[in-house]
């Protein structure tokens, strides 16, 4: 791994370029590796340790952190010039500035300034993009009185200010979280338990506080996959669990002494739900697949009475969903068919008929004056009083509202707080050349009509390309978010899709083993004008050079190919130049003697999926398999280099980049499905 390959074109005539021309007929790229051999320069030296241009700055625009420096002095044999920077009348400064692009017949260079300043020496989490709805029931609360929600995402807590809109986490889970709780008694406020998977190790959980973030009791569990659900008692000192392993074990804990009360097989059936009377610590209901069971804690055992559904008309057991109580013993359940079905004791004593049109997801009611809110897949939210009539939700306080990608506050209007994917891998990722903005295939809710793999930002910041996973791929316009172009060349999916930095040309890479060119000056046709077919396994990302004649093509076969074309000739030039010239305009290869460092001892070669390196060219951060986020110095060409990094993420990361001024670092889970924006220090 590491080593970087030329591509060889298919030659006519012994020569040793080929001609690319516009379809029908688009010419072939046959790729044929050979390794890249030196190539003597006018702008490079080999002395050891020479590595100084001393440039004088001609042109400066620090908004975007880049200069324009005129060469005086040459010797890039490690590509960095010392340039002189005169801002503002100031004194004269001096500022490293890594070369980007370099064209010795004007004798000028383009640098972006790598100054001290830019040097990233930590990353700390400042905001999370998702929730985790789709699988999971009552994971949304309030906490400080309305003032915060809680929420989990991934391996992650997130308590978020509703005005302020900041958040802060409780990271100490080593793997997806299934369930949240927020112990209500007052003794024991903004006291919080969650529960993990466990397909590892044990799952356990984390009983800690809301605002220190500290860490009260770890409880390890004998649920052998996971931890489905757990709740409070109404004195707060005992804590229910349930299993998601066949036998869907119910556990009694006495969270504060770490130790267990009890245990019992719950339901051959998966249990939803289980829950605490509100005014007992000995008695809870459990409701799930075809199944309802009262239970109440005697001694130290557990023992459970089944519903009984009697000849209550239009009464039959169903999959319940939710559960919540009122007063005088009664119960009440939500049912998959939008019935709501009340109890006394464990006897049915009358069947709402579809007060929702679709499955009961949640239900609230208050002990005091028997309000009852329930809330359904048929995005309606209702109240009743004891259900003698039904009304719809029309605002009384607040509501927090949890569905599968989203979380609401609902007033008199509801707003989306929280926002992101549902179920399916997340794959694509871009930011903004000049904004604090990044794109994923969610792409502000655009339906793109399949399954989107990778996007891509224009370098002016006006187009947006989608590679779809049909090998269908989407240009659209940034502003309107309207369809400029689509083509479909290729039946397998688009892996990775890039603008050159003119903005003239679009290159596109798929599982096919190939690297499809285009023309956008030739409008919205997208016209192919050439392809490199015939890689040696399928295309992972693509990078361009800061000139636009070169791409960087990195592989599932663990070696880097890089195409040389002429935009202006239209020609595939494989003559060989020095890399350490041409330079990357966005580099994320994983692969080559820059990034050998981030390969760590005894993993595979899949393992570390995504890299990035910063606008300023001084730091990579890197995403693998085990759900890590890692920060190297670039270049990283040592092996197993000294590195930070930091958790969050349950599943294996896919996708990461800098923002455009270097601020942020924004990473993309799998499976997880989830965003995290790391703030730069």
């Amino acid at each position: 791994a590491g080593r970087l390959f030329w591509v060889r074109p298919v030659r006519e005539s012994g020569r040793r370029s080929a001609s690319l021309t516009p379809p029908p007929s688009p010419k072939i790229i046959n790729c044929s590796p050979r390794e890249t051999t030196s190539a003597s320069s006018n702008c490079s030296a080999s002395r050891p340790g020479g590595n100084r241009c001393v440039c004088r700055v001609v042109f400066n625009d620090l908004s975007v952190n880049r200069c324009v420096c005129r060469v005086v002095f040459n010797d890039l044999s490690v590509n960095r010039c010392v340039c002189r920077v005169v801002f503002n009348d100031l004194s004269v400064n001096r500022c490293v500035c890594r070369v980007v692009f370099n064209d010795l017949s004007v004798n000028r260079c383009v640098c972006v300034c790598v100054c001290s300043s830019c040097c990233v020496q930590e990353l700390v989490l400042e905001h999370v993009f998702g929730y985790r709805g789709f699988d999971c029931r009552n994971n949304l609360h309030y906490l400080n009185d309305g003032a915060d929600i809680i929420f989990h995402t991934a391996a992650a807590v997130i308590i978020q200010n509703l005005s302020a809109g900041t958040q802060s986490f409780y990271l100490e889970h080593t793997d997806d979280i299934l369930c949240l709780t927020v112990n209500q008694h007052p003794k024991y406020q903004n006291i919080i338990a969650t529960g993990q998977i466990g397909e590892c190790l044990a799952p356990s959980i984390h009983v800690w506080d809301a605002m220190t973030k500290q860490t009260l009791s770890i409880l390890r569990c004998s649920h052998a996959k996971g931890v489905g659900y757990v709740n409070f008692s109404a004195t707060g000192k005992l804590l229910l669990s349930v299993g998601v392993e066949p036998e869907h074990t119910i556990t009694v804990w006495r969270w504060q002494e770490g130790s267990k009360v009890t245990s019992k097989g719950g339901h051959a059936e998966r249990i939803l739900v289980v829950e605490f009377r509100p005014d007992s610590d000995s008695q809870f209901v459990s409701v799930g697949i075809k199944h309802i069971k009262f239970w109440t804690l005697v001694g130290g055992s557990l023992v459970y009475k089944k519903g009984v559904i009697g000849s209550v008309e239009d009464g039959r057991m169903q999959t319940m969903l939710s559960v919540a109580f009122g007063a005088n013993n009664l119960t009440f359940t939500g049912a998959i068919n939008g019935d709501v079905f009340v109890w006394r004791e464990h006897f049915l004593i009358r069947v709402v008929a579809k007060a929702h049109s679709g499955p009961v997801f949640t239900m609230y009611t208050t002990l005091r004056d028997g309000l009852i809110v329930t809330g359904g897949k048929d995005v309606k939210v209702t109240v009743g009083k004891t259900f003698s009539t039904l009304v719809c939700f029309i605002g009384r306080g607040r509501e927090a509202l949890g569905s599968g990608d989203e979380a609401l506050q609902s007033n008199a209007a509801s707003n989306t707080m929280i926002n992101g994917h549902t179920q399916g891998g997340i794959w694509g990722l871009a930011t903004h050349p000049f904004k604090d903005v990044f794109i994923s295939k969610l792409l502000n809710k655009v339906s793109l009509g399949h399954p989107a793999k990778c996007t891509s930002y224009s370098p002016n910041g006006e187009m947006v390309s989608i590679g779809m996973e049909n090998g269908e791929f989407i240009v659209l316009l940034v502003n309107s978010l309207t369809v400029w172009g689509k083509k479909r060349d290729r039946s397998v999916a688009i892996q990775d899709i890039r603008f050159s930095p003119d903005n003239r040309f679009l290159a596109v890479g798929s599982v096919e083993s190939a690297v499809d060119f285009y023309d956008l000056s030739l409008g919205p046709s997208l016209n192919r004008i050439g392809y490199c077919k015939d890689i040696p396994g399928f295309v992972i990302q693509i990078d361009f050079s800061a000139d636009s004649k070169h791409i960087q093509v990195t592989k599932a076969s663990n070696l880097d190919y890089l195409v040389r074309f002429n935009p202006n000739k239209l020609t595939v030039d494989i003559d060989c130049i020095d890399l350490g010239v041409t330079l990357c305009f966005v580099f994320s290869s994983i692969l080559g003697d820059e990034v050998l460092g981030v390969w760590p001892r005894n993993t595979e070669k899949a393992d570390v999926n995504c890299a990035c390196v910063s606008h300023a060219g001084l730091n990579l951060v890197t995403g693998d398999d085990f759900g890590l986020i890692k920060l190297f110095e670039f270049p990283c060409s040592e092996k197993f280099a000294k590195h930070k990094r930091y958790f969050g993420h349950s599943a294996h990361v896919t996708n990461i980049r800098f923002s455009c001024d270097d601020k942020y670092v924004i990473s993309a889970g799998g499976s997880d499905f989830y965003f995290w924006a790391f703030i730069l220090l």
